[in-house]
């Protein structure tokens, strides 16, 4: 593992400075993305990108998001310390470490078995605990429903009833939603009577795999 350096503190700050021009305000938000070591999870051949604001292969057709989508997916959460976060898609565990660094409890999902595998060894070594579980993130983890705030890492072609049942009165899910090439980002707040929606930007991420996702073959 690549040790935290004054270099890659400093990288990391200069990244914070390039989120804060791209419009991220939230405190907390820019603090945990400072926090988090993002070249620990990055092979040596690509550790010299680690902190520019780009996504990254990391294996099994997966990528580690930009930068700048976990920091707007993660400010429009508007995350509160001691938050049940649902993550849908472990992916390299970057996301979930800048939720813990918030001070949420985070149950995280991963559909592929070597990414799950892998994520769950090595999330610990850097001091991240989250609860992991692998299998179809689309359906959620119902046994341990109901979560305050709902984050998809994947594109959805439609937004997954099952996820929004699993949401508490007044919670929020972050989702992408849209076609196999682009998505448009959504959030979604439950209220007693209806769901209220709101859509962002324009976003591309790797597919939603799983019964209320993209099959595998389509």
């Amino acid at each position: 593992m690549t040790e935290d350096n004054y270099k890659q503190r400093g990288l990391r700050n200069k990244l914070v400075s390039k989120l804060r021009l791209k419009g991220i305000t939230d405190e907390a938000v820019l603090s945990a993305i400072a926090k988090v070591p993002r070249h620990v999870f990055f092979e040596d051949a690509l550790l010299s990108h680690a902190y520019e604001d780009k996504a990254f292969p990391i294996g099994e057709g997966q990528t580690i998001s930009q930068p700048y989508t976990v920091a707007f997916q993660t400010e429009k959460l508007q995350i509160k310390p001691g938050n049940k976060v649902l993550e849908v898609g472990t992916g390299s565990g970057y996301q979930a470490a800048i939720l813990l660094e918030m001070g949420a409890t985070v149950y995280t999902i991963e559909f592929n078995r070597k990414l799950y595998e892998k994520t769950r060894d090595f999330l610990p070594m850097l001091g991240y605990r989250p609860y992991f579980f692998y299998g179809d993130g689309s359906k959620g983890i119902p046994i341990k429903a109901p979560f305050d705030k709902i984050i998809v890492t994947a594109g959805a072609p439609i937004i997954p009833q099952t996820l929004l049942n699993q949401l508490t009165e007044d919670g929020i899910m972050v989702i992408p939603v849209g076609n196999r090439d682009a998505q448009k980002m959504m959030r979604l707040i439950k209220k007693k009577e209806k769901v209220l929606k709101e859509e962002f930007n324009q976003f591309a991420f790797v597919p939603l795999l799983g019964a209320e996702g993209w099959n595998l073959s389509g």
